[in-house]
C-alpha cells in the first residue's frame, strides 16, 4: 500500500512539473487587447523550472522586427526601452530556455497599441547627471525614455542657452548620443533635450548642466619617433558580439585571445546598471542577455597611470555544437560537390580539411579533389566544432593488379583489401569475368577470394575483368592479371 502511494505521489509530481513548464499566456496586456499604452510593461505568469525567457516583438506572428529574442532573464516582464509604435498590432512571442532541452518557442499573442494624440513629456539626463563635475570629455550623453516620444532633439553649449556644441540635433528614437568629437575640457556644458512625436514637442523641458575635467591622456594611437611607427594604445579585440550558452548547460566558460594589461566582464542588468562578473581573460557566463567586455592597457605619463580601454557589447544566447546529419556527395566534371547537412540550435560555419579554417557561411564545397577529406562545422557562438570524415569513393586502383595462384602460399588468392586511407569503404561483392565477358565467379568480403579456377579447373595466365559494388552503391570496373 505504501509503495502505491509513493508511486502515485511521484506521478503527480512529474505531472505538475511538466505542466509547470507549459507556455504562459499574457497577463498585461491580455491577448487581443486594444488601446494599449505605447509604454506598457508586458507581463506574463512565472514559469517554474526554466533557465530564462526570450522575448520577441514584431508586427507579424512570430516576428522580431521590433525586438528579436531579447533576454528577460528570469523576470516575467519586459518594458520596451523606447516604447512601442502607436496604433499598431504588436505580436509577442515568449520562448522558454529549459535545462538540457531545446528552446521552447511559445505561440504568439497580440495586442493593439493606442493612437497617440498628444506630445510626449520631458526627459532628463542620467549620464552625465545634472550638476556632475569632472566628467570625461569623451562621455556620451544618455537620457531616460520620455513617454510617447518617437524622437529627440539635443542642443548643447558652453553657456546657458548656447548651441556652440550641438544645435537642435535630431538623434532618432534612441536614448544616447555620442558627440563626434570630445567635449571642451574643463568647461561647463549646458544640455537641453526635447522629446517629440508627430503631435508636437514636449513643452517646458529644462536645461541641465555638468562640467568636464581635463583630458590628461589621448588613448588613440600615437606616432613613436624612435621607431617611426604608429603605436596603438587601446587593445585590439576579437571578442564576438554574440556568445552562446551551450547545449542546454547553465554555464559556459569563454576565454579571450586579446592581448591586454587587464580585462573586465560585466552583466548588463534590466535597469541598465552593470555587475562585474570577471576581471581575468576568462569569464564564466551563466545568464542570457546583454553583457559588456572591456580590455585595457595601462599607459604611464609622468607620475600618472591611466587606462586606455576597448569595449565590446555582446549578447549571450542559447546555442549548441552542431550535429552533422549527413553528407550529400555528387561527382561533377570539375570535382566533387559536398553538401553538409547539420542540425542544432546554433549558427554555424564550415571548413574543409583545416580545423582552424578558413571557415565559410555556405555548407557547400565544390571542386573537391578525390581522396580523403574532413569537414568541420563550427558554432559561431563558441560552443565547439563538429567534424566528419568524407568517405572516399571506391576506385579500380583499390584492387590488386595481379595474383599468382601457384600454390606457394604467396599471393595465391585475388581479393579486395580496404585501403589504409579509408578503412570505411565496404565492398558488397565482386564479379570476375574472362576477356570474353563470361562470368567466372562472384566473391564476397571476408572470404579468401578467387583461386584462379573455373568449375574446379585452373585457368590460364591472362587478363581478367572484375565488377564491384560498394556500400555507397558505386560500381567500379577494372582488370587484373593472372600469372603462373
Amino acid at each position: 500500500m505504501m509503495k502505491k502511494k509513493i508511486i502515485f505521489g511521484l506521478m503527480l509530481w512529474i505531472g505538475h512539473f511538466a505542466m509547470s513548464q507549459e507556455c504562459p499566456r499574457l497577463i498585461t496586456p491580455s491577448d487581443g487587447a486594444s488601446g494599449v499604452p505605447v509604454d506598457v510593461t508586458i507581463t506574463w505568469p512565472p514559469v517554474p523550472g526554466i533557465i530564462g525567457y526570450l522575448v520577441s516583438l514584431g508586427t507579424t506572428p512570430g516576428g522580431g522586427e521590433i525586438l528579436n529574442r531579447r533576454s528577460a532573464g528570469l523576470t516575467n516582464s519586459y518594458t520596451p526601452e523606447v516604447g512601442l509604435p502607436e496604433n499598431t498590432t504588436i505580436y509577442v512571442t515568449i520562448s522558454l530556455f529549459l535545462f538540457d532541452q531545446p528552446l521552447r518557442i511559445c505561440p504568439s499573442e497580440s495586442f493593439t497599441t493606442a493612437d497617440v494624440t498628444t506630445p510626449p513629456v520631458c526627459t532628463f539626463l542620467n549620464s552625465p547627471l545634472n550638476n556632475e563635475t569632472n566628467v570625461d570629455v569623451t562621455s556620451p550623453l544618455q537620457w531616460s525614455y520620455a513617454s510617447l516620444a518617437t524622437n529627440y532633439r539635443i542642443s548643447a553649449g558652453t553657456s546657458p542657452g548656447a548651441t556652440d556644441i550641438l544645435d537642435d540635433f535630431t538623434t532618432g528614437n534612441v536614448l544616447s548620443y555620442n558627440p563626434p568629437g570630445d567635449l571642451p575640457q574643463d568647461s561647463p556644458i549646458y544640455v537641453r533635450i526635447t522629446p517629440f512625436n508627430e503631435n508636437g514637442d514636449a513643452s517646458g523641458c529644462i536645461e541641465e548642466s555638468f562640467s568636464t575635467g581635463n583630458a590628461v591622456i589621448d588613448c588613440n594611437a600615437f606616432f613613436d619617433p624612435d621607431t617611426g611607427t604608429i603605436v596603438p594604445r587601446r587593445p585590439k579585440s576579437d571578442v564576438p558580439t554574440t556568445l552562446g550558452l551551450c547545449g542546454g548547460q547553465n554555464t559556459t566558460d569563454y576565454t579571450t585571445r586579446d592581448v591586454a594589461d587587464g580585462y573586465r566582464w560585466f552583466k548588463i542588468n534590466e535597469d541598465g546598471s552593470e555587475s562585474l562578473i570577471s576581471s581575468t581573460a576568462t569569464v564564466n557566463l551563466t545568464e542570457l542577455g546583454p553583457h559588456r567586455y572591456e580590455a585595457y592597457n595601462i599607459i604611464t605619463e609622468g607620475s600618472f597611470s591611466y587606462e586606455c580601454p576597448t569595449s565590446i557589447n555582446f549578447e549571450v544566447v542559447p546555442s549548441e555544437i552542431a550535429v552533422i546529419e549527413s553528407l550529400n556527395i555528387e561527382r561533377l566534371a570539375d570535382g566533387k560537390r559536398i553538401e553538409v547537412i547539420v542540425s542544432g540550435l546554433g549558427a554555424y560555419e564550415y571548413a574543409l580539411d583545416q580545423r582552424k579554417g578558413p571557415y565559410q557561411n555556405s555548407n557547400v564545397f565544390t571542386q573537391v579533389s578525390e581522396g580523403l577529406h574532413t569537414v568541420y562545422v563550427r558554432d559561431k557562438f563558441g560552443c565547439g566544432i563538429a567534424e566528419r570524415v568524407v568517405e572516399r569513393e571506391l576506385s579500380a586502383d583499390d584492387f590488386p593488379r595481379f595474383f599468382t595462384p601457384n600454390g606457394d602460399g604467396i599471393n595465391d588468392f585475388w581479393q579486395f583489401i580496404a585501403p589504409e586511407d579509408n578503412q570505411e569503404i565496404k565492398v558488397l561483392f565482386v564479379q570476375i569475368f574472362d576477356r570474353y565477358g563470361t562470368l567466372l565467379t562472384q566473391i564476397l568480403p571476408n572470404t579468401r577470394g578467387w583461386d584462379g579456377t573455373f568449375n574446379g579447373q585452373p585457368l590460364p595466365a591472362s587478363s581478367y575483368w572484375f565488377k564491384a559494388k560498394d556500400n555507397l552503391n558505386n560500381e567500379v570496373k577494372g582488370y587484373f592479371a593472372l600469372k603462373r
